[in-house]
Order: C-alpha cells, then structure tokens, then sequence
C-alpha cells in the first residue's frame, strides 16, 4: 500500500495527537500512533489509555489498511522535511518507507490489531457547546489544578451544568478558580476531567463559534470537532464542595489597576523566598505596601494606589497565585475581597462574577 500526501496536510495533525503520547511508555504499542486508510482519508490515532485523540486529513492511496508508526520519529522526519515536501509512504510488511526528494526513512512498524482503542460505554448525556465557551472555561481556570496530589479527584478540572450555567472549577487545596457561562438546553452534569485531557484540549480549542458535540458515558467523555475527536477517561471521585470554600461574607473590598498590580508583584516576587514565594500584603487608605525577603536578608518593597476605605490589614500571599490569576483576568480594573489576616481573599472582574478566584493566605 502507497499513501501521497504533502508535509503540510500531514504534519499538523501529527503534531496535534502527539501531545497524547507519553515518552515513557510502559506498552511499546503506547510509543506508536495508530493510522488507519479509509476512502483516501487518513485517520491518525493516539492514546495513553487514559486520554484517545483521533483526527483525520485528506491523502492519495492505493489501497486500505492499517498499521502503526513511532510517533516522535515520525513528526521528527515530517518536521525537518523542507515545507514544500511531498511524502510518499510504503507499507511492506512490518516496515514503513516514508520517502521525500533524496531523503529515504525505513521505520519498523507495530501490529495495528494490538493497538488499544477506547471504547465509551453508552453514553449517558450530552449537550453541545461552542469552541470559545470551552476554550474560556479551560484557560480562566487550568491553572488552579493539582499535580500529583494524593487526593486524586484534585487532579482534575470539576466541569458541570446547572441552573442553565455551564462552569469549571480546579483547585489544589491551597487555592481555587471558577467559571460559568450561559448553555442552553442541557441537562445537569458533574464530571472531573484528568488534568492531561483539560491540557491537550486546550489546545485543541480555538476561540471561534465552532459547535463541539459532547457525549458523556459512565467512565468517560468525548468532544467531537468535526474532523477531531477527543476521548478522556473520567476520575473517578467526589469534587469538594467548592461553593463552602467561596467567601459570601467579606467586609473589606479593595479596587486596584490589574496591570499595575501584576507589574508590581512581579518586580516585587524577584526577591521572594524561591520556595514558598510569599508577600506581605500591608493595606492602608488608598495604599498597598508590597513586601518580600528572602533568606539572604535581601528585601524588595512597592507601594501602589488603590481604591480602599477600610481598616488597615496585613496579610500574605503565594506571589505566583496572584499573578496567574491576574493574567487571566482580563479587565481594567479588580476586586480583591477580604476579611481579615487569617481568611481567604476573593478576587473577580470589576464588574462580573463570571469568573472568581479564592487564595488561601499566607503565613509569614
């Protein structure tokens, strides 16, 4: 079997399923991607078996089959292949000849019936949702996710539909992200999204209209885009109660410029303690005080206008939380909610609660 394609048509859907594979694989079978010609359609296939992502691009073949290839060498050769290139691959037995011009590549091949495939049970429910709601919902709270944390169900993005609102929520225990938007038409869900899949479809997303069809199993979840479809297992676990760890009774409100506050922060977190990266918070009347050290009794200090009437406050924080969520906020102006040293700050837009985000204080 023959398939004729271009460097173009081939190497962006390589690139696309290749954040699937791990580098380390325990199953050979893992290192490989899976590719499948149908009706001169190229379907390329790669799984961890925790998270399957399928794509497709037109090609010229003399024939249908199946067979698997190494995956990084293969995006290597298609990426350092001139742009205009065209790429002939041929399949004889259990190698693979991928030619272009003078260049000749021979890669020892898998058997394609060995490839696992994920399977979702019957689904369960689905609902549709544009690319931009869910690439908004990922990037305002992505971030707040735990990594490796015992509590499993942690490592994950909580997504959910209620009360006509679709939302996402990540937290870590040490601090938490929320946000909603309108969906209509779609039953109440709660599922948790491993933390690969929320990252891998990320950036699969774009910032456009685009319809993804969303099917939810018992033990899994698939978006469907078209020529792309993405297949995640679901953790299998309890997501905290987020609402109890939002603040509803904060009586000090504070308003600052977001950019002049991150700039600030960033300058100040330079001579932060490097692994608890703390900063003192010293409120006053219409006045923030920035203080960080570090164990080299090196100091760094600004002081910034804001917009505040209350009582004087000290309070610390993890520097790099507040920073990553003032980058995805995306307003002016915003809001910092707070109570006293020892409680959780709130923060939000100016003028929205769309997306919130709770920090944790610091002991300092």
């Amino acid at each position: 079997m023959k398939i004729t394609t271009s460097k173009a048509a081939l190497l962006d859907p390589l690139q696309q399923v290749g954040g699937v594979v791990e580098r380390r694989q325990t199953l050979p079978i893992l290192a490989n991607i899976l590719l499948n010609i149908r009706e001169k359609a190229l379907v390329i296939t790669a799984t961890d078996l925790e998270v399957e992502m399928k794509t497709s691009t037109k090609v010229e073949a003399s024939g249908e089959g199946d067979f698997t290839l190494p995956a990084r060498k293969l995006i290597d050769i298609c990426r350092a292949l001139p742009d205009e290139a065209v790429i002939n691959i041929n399949i004889e037995g259990e190698r693979v000849n991928i030619l272009s011009g003078p260049s000749k590549f021979t890669l020892g091949t898998l058997p394609a019936k060995d490839y696992p495939v994920i399977e979702p049970a019957t689904r369960s429910s689905s609902f549709s949702v544009s690319e931009k709601t869910l690439k908004l919902l990922i990037d305002k709270t992505h971030f707040a996710m735990a990594h490796q944390d015992v509590r499993y169900y942690l490592n994950g993005m909580l997504l959910e539909i209620r009360e006509g609102k679709i939302r996402s929520v990540s937290t870590d225990g040490h601090r938490l992200a929320t946000s909603e938007c309108q969906i209509d038409n779609a039953a109440e869900v709660q599922v948790i999204i491993p933390r690969k899949a929320v990252l891998e479809l990320g950036k699969l997303v774009s910032n456009t209209d685009k319809e993804v069809n969303v099917d939810i199993s018992a033990n899994h979840i698939r978006f469907n885009m078209g020529s792309t479809v993405f297949t995640s297992k679901l953790v299998d676990g309890k997501f905290p109660d987020y609402n109890r760890v939002i603040p509803t009774d904060s009586d000090k409100v504070v308003l600052a410029n977001r950019e002049i506050l991150r700039d600030a922060l960033q300058r100040t977190s330079i001579l932060s303690n490097e692994k608890y990266r703390g900063i003192c918070f010293k409120f006053s009347n219409n006045s923030l005080e920035l203080l960080a050290h570090n164990p080299e009794q090196e100091e760094a200090k600004e002081e910034l206008p804001i917009d505040y009437s209350g009582e004087n406050l000290v309070i610390g924080f993890n520097v790099g939380y507040l920073i990553e969520v003032l980058n995805v906020l995306e307003t002016e102006n915003i809001r910092m909610m707070l109570s006293d040293s020892n409680s959780s700050c709130l923060i939000q837009d100016e003028n929205s609660s769309d997306s919130r985000y709770v920090i944790m204080p610091m002991r300092l």
